[in-house]
């Protein structure tokens, strides 16, 4: 793993592949560390001919963090967006979707395929209307346009999305089992020890609960994309589990419909999550999108 100064902020990644490959910049969801892209993920999508970059986004991990910026007051948020009304935040996901450009500057890759996942889907969205030039294709896997009207998260999810992160090592593992047999699909249950082995990495690594504020009031303050991505010319390829109560299938199918000529992977039993059993057909699908639009 490395670190670069881009976009004026420290930024933490690590790449995986040959140079020479097809460049794949992969983003990660709210609160969640590069390594969330599971290594040996990464070294499937580099065996298929990709030069994989992941990286911590800002407020999460080892990248920069915007303590400065202070706690937002989400009450009054939320009541600013369901309102209309601007909202107070301390970035957006276009600052965050700089950051990706800005990386892809510091590395001396002039366009890049890119994916992102929940939170990260959002930013690729919002980096390909933004940094067209610099996007060679897109990825989206379980996120949303942001059209306020598509069904919500089931109550269950939202609980375990907002719930205390704890503050002991304990607390944490306990919440990350708990929460990933709310948020995990039907299909695909993890083992509790791989839940407890991965979360315990994340905490010894960077335990930094408060980012995971900032990033949501920057979801917040950027709203709905439906209408410009209705606009957008871009090879996309959108990824969805089935049963996702997070962000409901809608989101994803929402996001196929609203960008031209989009195409669209549904996996049975997925949840909020990519599991193991599925990495070989999640690969197989970026893998045959990136290599028809290098």
């Amino acid at each position: 793993m490395a670190s670069v100064t881009a976009n004026d902020i420290l930024i933490e990644y690590d790449t995986f592949g040959e140079p020479a490959g097809r460049p794949l910049l992969l983003i990660m969801g709210l609160g969640a560390q590069m390594t969330r892209w599971r290594s040996e993920l990464c070294e499937l999508l580099a065996a298929q001919g990709h030069y994989v970059i992941r990286f911590d986004n800002r407020d999460v991990g080892l990248s920069q963090k915007f303590g400065a910026a202070g706690m937002p007051d989400m009450a009054k948020i939320f009541a600013q967006a369901i309102a209309g009304e601007p909202v107070s935040a301390a970035y957006s996901l276009s600052d965050m979707a700089n950051d990706a450009a800005a990386l892809l500057t510091a590395l001396d890759i002039q366009a890049a395929h890119i994916c992102g996942a929940s939170l990260g889907g959002m930013i690729v969205q919002v980096m390909a209307l933004e940094h067209g030039s610099r996007v060679k294709s897109m990825t989206s896997i379980m996120s949303t346009t942001g059209d306020p009207t598509l069904p919500k998260a089931t109550p269950e999810a939202m609980a375990a999305l907002m719930s205390p992160a704890g503050k002991s090592l304990k607390e944490v593992l306990d919440r990350a089992v708990k929460n990933a047999a709310v948020i995990g699909g039907p299909g695909f249950p993890a083992p509790e020890a791989e839940i407890r082995a991965l979360a315990q990495s994340d905490y010894e690594r960077s335990f930094y609960p408060e980012g995971v504020a900032r990033q949501m009031a920057a979801v917040a303050a950027t709203g709905n994309r439906r209408p410009r991505l209705e606009k957008l010319v871009m090879p996309t390829l959108v990824i969805h589990g089935q049963n996702d109560p997070l962000i409901p299938v809608s989101g994803g199918m929402d996001t196929h419909a609203a960008i031209q000529d989009a195409v669209l992977k549904v996996f049975e039993g997925m949840g909020h999550n990519l599991p193991q059993p599925l990495w070989g057909g999640i690969v197989e699908a970026i893998s045959t999108h990136t290599r028809a639009h290098d």
